[in-house]
């Protein structure tokens, strides 16, 4: 199901080298779970997990398996798919007239992950995630804590979620973002505001991911 995020402005952050900058974002829709083990199965026809079972995060999935698994639903709705060239990660190219499924940018994960709040969560941590403290060591079902505001679920905690955007360019090349923290993070890494960075063909078992749609006029 996807859910309607508002129109705002958000102030990311990085830690590393001690800058912040502001996006204004239009209105957009996003995902209330992560993308699921089955939902990808139905769409690709793979379970690519380390653990087993259809309402688990999907994970061991890398960048590009993501983006691939975007214009395969697109075309499976009658969509226009979003991404060209999406088997080579130094070509691939964001179609913005395209109406179909893609990862969020970082800015439009922060926006919806914060839905209004001005705090480095939306709640109590045992309350809204899976984390390092309540997960013993393994991942859950989605849905299983409380959503934020705007009624996204596992927005922390359970998987970190890939993102459309470069991390540093300059620094880590081709590598993109990950936001949101995962089952075997400490509480440190869970919050909005948390960056990480992965090579975009890398699987990892606490790595999935989340559709967004643009809202076209």
């Amino acid at each position: 199901m996807m859910i309607a995020v508002p129109p705002g402005q958000v102030t990311l952050s990085d830690r590393r080298t001690q800058t912040n900058w502001s996006v204004e974002l239009t209105p957009y829709e996003l995902a209330m779970f992560p993308v699921t083990q089955a939902q990808y199965a139905q769409v690709v026809g793979e379970r690519p997990s380390t653990a087993r079972g259809d309402r688990l995060p999907v994970e061991g999935v890398s960048w590009l398996d993501a983006v691939w698994f975007c214009n395969a639903l697109s075309r499976r709705e009658g969509l226009a798919p979003v991404y060209r060239h999406p088997a080579d990660v130094e070509r691939i190219e964001w179609d913005p007239t395209a109406d179909g499924y893609r990862l969020p940018t970082e800015a439009e994960w922060e926006h919806a992950c914060r839905a209004g709040t001005a705090g480095p969560r939306y709640g109590p941590l045992d309350e809204i995630a899976w984390y390092r403290g309540n997960s013993q060591e393994r991942i859950h079902d989605v849905g299983g804590k409380q959503p934020n505001e705007w009624g996204m679920y596992d927005m922390l905690g359970n998987v970190w979620e890939w993102c459309w955007d470069i991390y540093d360019a300059e620094v880590y090349g081709s590598y993109r973002v990950l936001r949101g923290g995962g089952w075997c993070d400490e509480h440190w890494s869970c919050r909005a505001s948390v960056r990480r960075r992965s090579h975009p063909t890398f699987q990892i078992d606490d790595v999935g991911f989340r559709i967004a749609r643009s809202l076209l006029s």
